[in-house]
């Protein structure tokens, strides 16, 4: 028989599922004219906790390599979940500072996530609810839905059963060069969708559809795609499936690596393709026929076991590219490590630059990808993020925060500082202009408050700067979407019931 405190447990997990699952089959009209944006509903403790802790930062640079602008992606920090090709979740505009900070939400009814932007400065996002993904077109300042376009609905596959850790079918997405949405589907195919223009306003139209079904079997699911300097598309699959699509003929060619893969990858203009398994660190380039080979393999401590905050059982990084010489990941050792490896295709001497241990054993993971700026890395833990119930309540997750840096030799790495601050599921973004890492804390609060903030951590000391209340309730759990910087300086984090922007006024 239960007890009666796991009795209690179970109904409040139950209660949460059945309340998101309700919040996230509202249904959204979809986008022939265009829609007002209504704001996420609220709980009723919503004025009981601050609005803003803190006070205004003064900005002060941070100077890091610039990241060549990919030739087929949309320019950096527009163009994907982690802002430009390497993946350094870092932006050379400003975000917020903290003066008199402003907030607006769209109710989307499901999770927009990636949010990238185009030409006009118009955000196109892709966001994902229970029945299935949609590509949307949001206002930057209002979040009024210009347009809408149904992605193929949602599958059960062998990569995750759970709508809210599977990130295939739209978590990840990337902008072109053209501002057209290149989407890997539920249905196991890449789609690029383009934008419309008619007189009841902005709109999407199918491009391209190419069929990948032939190399990712029944099952499996594609978590990413992304081109490389050539424009050669490569995809990677929850089952481990690595391949290329030649975006002029369709012809796929693929291998298998027999090791599962959670999250998206990186590329460089040498032609370099860097995925992390389950299992190692890999860079991939192309043969003179455009199919996948594996230029290097670097394994990596793992436990085997998939901590409370992890979506797999291996590194819950997408691989950072630092300058020109590095690549970084944590793996899954206990306490975790940030490690940083050379990654040209030869090298003399190890391959291995560091391995720097973070946080606390028994009690550190991630599944975020670092902040990579010159020779700094920032790190987030995910530790206690087991699901939805474990932020509800008044509940929280482990600290913290840290930053490591590679030494000037390039020998060995070293912790700069640690924040207590507590991120339960955020991808953290640094404003190299004003020098803050934004990410998106939730304390815990013994009256069961669920109160969710924007929150502003110096990248030189590590002090918080400052909270600006983001919402109250299960509708502004962000579950895994990043901080999104846009090119006017305001903040934009996904949640479960949508959108959220977050400004200085």
């Amino acid at each position: 028989m239960l007890s009666i405190a796991r009795s209690v447990r179970l109904s409040r997990l139950e209660t949460t599922i059945a309340t998101v699952v309700a919040l996230l089959l509202v249904p959204v009209a979809s986008a022939h004219a265009v829609v007002p944006a209504q704001p996420i509903p609220e709980g009723p403790e919503a004025n009981s906790v601050p609005a803003f802790i803190g006070a205004p930062a003064r900005p002060r640079r941070v100077r890091a390599p610039n990241v060549p602008t990919h030739p087929f992606m949309a320019p950096n920090g527009r163009s994907n979940i982690h802002d430009d090709a390497y993946q350094t979740d870092t932006y050379r505009g400003p975000g917020p500072l903290g003066y008199h900070m402003l907030r607006t939400s769209t109710f989307q009814g499901s999770e927009c996530a990636s949010v990238t932007f185009d030409a006009l400065g118009r955000i196109e996002a892709v966001c994902v609810g229970i029945e299935h993904p949609k590509l949307v077109l949001l206002d930057p300042d209002t979040l009024d839905l210009e347009a809408s376009f149904d992605l193929p609905p949602r599958v059960v596959n062998s990569g995750s059963s759970n709508p809210f850790t599977d990130f295939s079918g739209g978590g990840y997405f990337y902008l072109d060069q053209a501002d057209r949405a290149v989407v890997a589907t539920t249905t196991r195919h890449i789609w690029v969708v383009g934008q419309t223009s008619g007189p009841l306003g902005p709109g999407f139209a199918l491009e391209h559809d190419y069929d990948l079904t032939g190399a990712v079997p029944v099952g499996d699911s594609i978590i990413s795609a992304l081109p490389d300097w050539s424009g050669r598309l490569w995809f990677v699959s929850a089952a481990g499936v690595v391949g290329t699509v030649d975006p002029a003929s369709g012809a796929v060619q693929s291998i298998a690596l027999g090791e599962k893969i959670g999250n998206s990858f990186a590329v460089d203009e040498t032609g370099g393709v860097y995925i992390v398994s389950d299992g190692a660190m890999y860079r991939f380039d192309a043969t003179a026929a455009g199919a996948p080979s594996v230029t290097w393999r670097e394994p990596y401590a793992n436990t085997g076991v998939k901590k409370p905050g992890q979506t797999e059982m291996g590194s819950g990084t997408t691989p950072t590219l630092m300058g020109r010489d590095w690549v970084a990941i944590t793996d899954n050792a206990d306490p975790m490590d940030v490690v940083v490896y050379k990654r040209a295709r030869t090298v003399d001497g190890p391959r291995l630059v560091c391995t720097q241990p973070v946080f606390s054993a028994g009690a550190s993971d991630t599944d975020q990808s670092l902040i990579g700026a010159g020779r700094s890395l920032v790190v987030e833990n995910n530790y206690g993020y087991s699901g939805l119930a474990a932020t509800e309540q008044g509940a929280t997750t482990t600290p913290g925060i840290e930053r490591v840096d590679i030494n000037s030799l390039g020998t060995g790495c070293r912790r700069i500082w640690h924040s207590d601050e507590i991120a339960p599921s955020v991808v953290p973004k640094l404003s190299l202009a004003n020098g803050l890492v934004y990410t998106y804390t939730k304390p815990p609060m013994s009256d069961g408050t669920d109160a969710w903030y924007f929150t502003a951590i110096d990248f030189y000391s590590g002090k918080t700067i400052f909270k600006r209340l983001a919402g109250t309730g299960l509708g502004f759990n962000n579950n895994y979407a990043p901080v999104t910087i846009g090119p006017d300086g305001s903040a934009y984090v996904g949640a479960l019931g949508g959108l959220v922007r977050l400004w200085d006024d």
